[in-house]
């Protein structure tokens, strides 16, 4: 299993908290390629529902990871 940003971002608007099975339904109804389908697969908890992106791939970068000052602009 391996995320991008690019694929990821396929799940950024999924309907959350959901489980195994509703992000599998929710990629395949929204087109996003096999591949978020497969990672989606391989995933571990079938019942277990994921409050976020971050617990599907916790290296997911969040806007603290970005470094820009403001005051520059």
């Amino acid at each position: 299993m391996y995320w991008t940003l690019e694929l990821i971002s396929y799940l950024e608007d999924a309907p959350w908290p959901a489980t195994k099975d509703e992000l599998i339904d929710y990629a395949k109804r929204s087109g996003a390629p096999l591949e978020v389908i497969s990672n989606l697969e391989e995933l571990d908890n079938d019942d277990y529902p994921y409050s976020s992106v971050e617990e599907i791939w916790p290296d997911y970068p969040t806007g603290d990871d970005f470094v820009f000052n403001e005051d520059e602009y």
